[in-house]
């Protein structure tokens, strides 16, 4: 996906709040968007998942699945959460059994299980951020855009969205995100970019220093993956993990001696 020239004002007589931006976003790239508060980055994420159209200049390329997090998400819907997030999976042609096994898992994940047959009017903030998410999550997004995604959850949902976000780039999925934590996600975005007046520049990124490796691996019946891997199993048992090549023996001997030991498919260094 690309942004070029784009630029963004409400109402003839009001200033720009963007102009002149350009951005790619290829499969698979993490980027993260700073700026100062009322500085244009919700403007910006808006139009990357094409929630508001630009002014000015052209966006191309945007994946059919894209999917969008606000910092505060409308609650007062006359359903409850698990209703919700199934009729959400039927519009992105899931069928209902499978809409609701997905939607089920996402509430499971993020700890709102409980709440799946309250109605969204009723639930507290932090409760229907999870839903948010969740139905971010719920199609397999080729497109991601967390705006303050991460406000009003429990650290153990952040952590849970956190490890979302490394399985849907492993997957080749573009993900941008603006967060108030400068600490969010730290060292892992594959770039940083900054709104300073009307424009996107590069910022400095804390980024990896060196190359990344992608590992595929597969669990042995019964096998659980090791303590602080950065993954997550999927129905298939294979789990992909995306990691610093100075860390990758580490964590290749730490799933090859698990017990029992997990079978390793590719090992791929990425760009």
């Amino acid at each position: 996906m690309n942004l070029t020239g784009v630029g963004r004002r409400y109402g003839r007589r009001r200033p720009w709040v963007l102009r002149g931006v350009s951005l790619e976003l290829p499969p698979g790239v993490l980027v993260r968007v700073e700026g100062g508060n009322g500085g244009g980055k919700s403007t910006l994420l808006r139009i990357v998942a094409g929630i508001d159209a630009p002014t000015e200049g052209r966006v191309g390329g945007r994946p059919k699945r894209t999917a969008y997090v606000p910092e505060r998400f409308p609650v007062a819907l006359p359903l409850t959460a698990l209703s919700y997030l199934t009729h959400l999976g039927r519009v992105h042609g899931l069928g209902r059994a499978e809409a609701v096994r997905r939607a089920t898992h996402w509430l499971e994940r993020f700890g709102a299980a409980g709440h799946a047959r309250t109605p969204m009017a009723e639930l507290s903030k932090g409760t229907s951020q999870k839903v948010a998410v969740a139905q971010a999550l719920l199609a397999g997004p080729e497109l991601l855009v967390l705006d303050e995604a991460w406000t009003g959850l429990d650290a153990a949902a952040r952590r849970e969205l956190d490890l979302a976000v490394a399985e849907r780039t492993a997957a080749g999925a573009s993900v941008v995100f603006v967060d108030h934590d400068p600490a969010r996600l730290a060292g892992v975005p594959d770039a940083h970019h900054r709104l300073e007046g009307t424009s996107l520049v590069p910022a400095a990124s804390s980024g990896p220093a060196g190359p990344r490796v992608r590992i595929r691996a597969a669990a042995a019946p019964g096998g659980v993956l090791p303590p602080g891997l950065p993954g997550r199993p999927g129905p298939d048992g294979v789990v992909v993990l995306t990691v610093d090549a100075a860390r990758s023996d580490e964590v290749l001997r730490i799933l090859l001696g698990a017990r029992p030991p997990w079978h390793v498919r590719t090992v791929e260094e990425l760009p």
